[in-house]
């Protein structure tokens, strides 16, 4: 419980926890952000870490000078790029063994034929999105590579998306972090940016839970 509470209170007040790590510890905080993300995207059994929060923040310490603005969005766009490379072999490695479960009501082969169809129809726009979707950023490419995603598609997309997603929210959290009325209801902004791409994931399954997919062309 000490863990959980602890986690809850980092993600509502990251921008405390960077600013004191970084008066402590100076450049450490770029290998500690670097593993953060890096763990988030890349572990598909951390899907909680504040991937979008801490970029916003990460964003505004750049802007008053704690940090440097292109030495933080090129060393997290590859710790976001190298995290979900990971996340794809593991699933890539794991995912034959699972669906030979021919028993098991999700791993067979009728559920891979589907979710490798879906990928590699539609995987290019899941993968990009999926960046700006708390958990389910951690689950896309460990899907994609159970799915057996082409590895060039799944890459190109990647680099794409991890360079909207990092470069986006750093660049905002520079540009307007620093703003008095940001800033006063900072901790405002970070639920909304938990709950609203949460509930857009939750709606979306819901509408889509019955949906067939369509037939390949």
């Amino acid at each position: 419980m000490e863990l959980v509470a602890f986690l809850i209170d980092f993600i509502l007040h990251v921008d405390r926890y960077l600013e004191a790590f970084v008066t402590n510890y100076g450049a450490w905080v770029y290998a500690l952000l670097f593993l953060i993300i890096f763990v988030e995207t890349g572990l598909v059994v951390m899907p909680f870490l504040p991937g979008d929060s801490l970029l916003f923040v990460v964003g505004a310490m750049c802007g008053i000078g704690l940090m440097s603005y292109p030495l933080s969005v090129g060393l997290l766009l590859a710790a976001a790029v190298m995290g979900n490379q990971t996340n794809y072999a593991i699933g890539r490695h794991f995912g034959p063994r699972v669906f030979q479960w021919e028993n098991s009501r999700f791993f067979n082969r009728r559920a891979f034929d589907k979710a490798h169809a879906f990928y590699e129809r539609y995987g290019g726009v899941t993968i990009v999105l999926a960046r700006f979707m708390p958990f389910l950023r951690t689950f896309a490419p460990f899907v994609a590579g159970v799915a057996q995603m082409n590895r060039a598609k799944f890459s190109f997309y990647d680099i794409t998306g991890g360079a909207l997603w990092v470069g986006s929210l750093v660049t905002v959290g520079y540009l307007f972090g620093n703003i008095p009325l940001v800033k006063q209801h900072l901790q405002h902004i970070i639920w909304a940016m938990i709950l609203i791409p949460g509930l857009i994931v939750l709606i979306g399954a819901w509408r889509s839970r019955n949906r067939p997919l369509p037939p390949a062309p």
